[in-house]
């Protein structure tokens, strides 16, 4: 009998369990907007991936060649519960075929271990699931240096499927990101600073499956804008890329500059975060976005004690999301380490021009209305009306050109000495006089090289290079850095 093993990889995607215990019509919609994000993403690495949609999994098959790039996608996807990766052949028929085939593909695994065999089988055969449970259990225990068959808790359990005569052994298993698909839960306004809190609170909404937008309020860097919008940029790609989502900038200088004007000291902090609460809200009626999401954590600063952000709260009549209001900063720091932000808040610039000396920890409602009333309104709708909309595949280029870093191309010269501030070991081979310093040790270790030569900070994409090029310039008052792009 001739047995056929397809030259592909397939995957077995799982759904999220709170996906399955919906009714009946929001399950198939769940369903249906996960196959469709998952179709969306993988024709942008191969047309020829398939996906196949079913009550309980989608079935991904794609050349072998670009298995790598569809695991990933597929690991950070919101909708995925488990990944099980399986080796496919066709032409199955008989037990002792299953028995062998599994056998030379999982039998080193059991070795000096207890094992299980699960089988799901799906159509019509002479046997059942069962028989194909024991025949393949006791023909490996036969094979095998095993310990034993252990039902109930194994060190290793091995997943099989027959479908009709294909038949699909299961090879490794991973655990999906979780959550709802994205685009089946509305529409969200995350306003982003960039540092550990806000980037979180995105990827956590993005996760529950809710389109996230962004929204920065500018206070006077152009490195800071830079910062957020590259891990703005980060977060889409690796985690919401199935929708366009937009990015909007609102330039705040002058509503800062009003604040120090009409405001007492004790109340800056709070009535900023207020601010940045109308002009979120304005925005957020035009997109026809009902919610908006911060990263404040209760207790964290002073703006953030219940009162002050009962205070905030009372600025607008939007919906308001604070997924880490309970979290320990710890907590945060390591789903930021986990889900690639970390090296960007650790990194990011602060232009937060609005610092009280002694920030009021419970704020009162009365005093907060006089204060409020004392601000000229009119300086915070200038501002929504200048901001700027990009979408977010538009992020990269848009980096590029708001940079006030020169960027050099030709290096013939050798008078550059290139920085190449990536991280790993890696290192540009160039004709001038190279160094490798990792962007989160420049600040650091730049001022200890002669600031007589010229330098140049190279990174892949120009993204890292421009904002930590900007944040030198800004913060440090170096005159010798430039960009090099290749």
């Amino acid at each position: 009998m001739e047995i056929e093993e397809v030259k592909t990889q397939k995957f077995i995607i799982k759904f999220f369990p709170e996906i399955m215990i919906k009714g009946t019509a929001a399950r198939r919609q769940q369903i249906n907007q996960l196959s469709n994000n998952l179709i969306k993403l993988l024709k942008r690495v191969n047309e020829n991936i398939e996906s196949k949609k079913f009550s309980d999994k989608i079935e991904i098959v794609c050349p072998i060649e670009y298995s790598v790039e569809t695991r990933q996608i597929l690991l950070q996807t919101p909708g995925v519960g488990v990944i099980l990766e399986a080796v496919q052949y066709n032409k199955i028929n008989t037990l002792d075929e299953i028995k062998v085939l599994v056998n030379d593909i999982l039998g080193h695994t059991v070795k000096n271990k207890t094992f299980v065999v699960r089988a799901k089988r799906t159509g019509t055969h002479d046997f059942k699931s069962i028989e194909i449970e024991k025949t393949v259990g006791g023909y490996m225990l036969a094979h095998n240096d095993a310990k034993g068959i252990n039902l109930k808790n194994p060190d290793i359990k091995i997943n099989i499927e027959l479908v009709h005569n294909q038949l699909n052994v299961v090879t490794l298993k991973h655990n999906g990101l979780g959550g709802f698909p994205i685009g089946s839960q509305g529409q969200i306004l995350s306003l982003m600073s960039g540092g550990f809190d806000s980037t979180v609170a995105s990827y956590l909404t993005m996760r529950r499956g809710i389109k996230t937008h962004f929204i920065f309020f500018n206070l006077g860097g152009v490195a800071h804008e830079i910062g957020v919008k590259q891990v703005a940029s980060f977060l889409w790609n690796k985690f919401g890329s199935s929708h366009n989502v937009s990015f909007i900038t609102v330039p705040f200088e002058d509503v800062v500059s009003e604040i120090f004007r009409s405001t007492a000291e004790t109340y800056m902090g709070v009535t900023l975060k207020r601010l940045m609460l109308k002009a979120s809200e304005k925005i957020a009626n035009d997109m026809e976005i009902d919610a908006l999401v911060t990263g404040e954590s209760v207790a964290q600063v002073s703006s953030q004690t219940l009162r002050n952000l009962s205070l905030i709260d009372q600025a607008t009549n939007k919906l308001i999301l604070r997924p880490l209001s309970t979290m320990h900063k710890q907590d945060i720091m390591k789903i930021a380490n986990d889900i690639g932000t970390r090296r960007f808040a650790e990194t990011m610039p602060e232009y937060c021009g609005v610092i009280s000396k002694n920030p009021v920890i419970h704020g009162s409602f009365k005093r907060m209305d006089v204060e409020s009333r004392k601000f000229d309104y009119s300086v915070l709708d200038a501002a929504v009306a200048k901001a700027v909309r990009v979408k977010a595949y538009e992020l990269v280029e848009d980096i590029s050109d708001i940079s006030q870093i020169e960027s050099v191309s030709d290096i013939s010269s050798g008078k550059y000495t290139i920085i190449d501030i990536r991280q790993g070991d890696d290192c540009i081979k160039t004709s001038c006089e190279t160094l490798k310093i990792p962007f989160h040790k420049l600040k650091s270790e730049f001022k200890n090289l002669p600031q007589e030569k010229e330098y140049l900070l190279y990174c892949d994409k120009g993204i890292l290079s421009q904002l930590h090029a900007q944040y030198l310039i800004d913060a440090e008052n170096f005159t010798n850095i430039r960009v090099y792009r290749p």
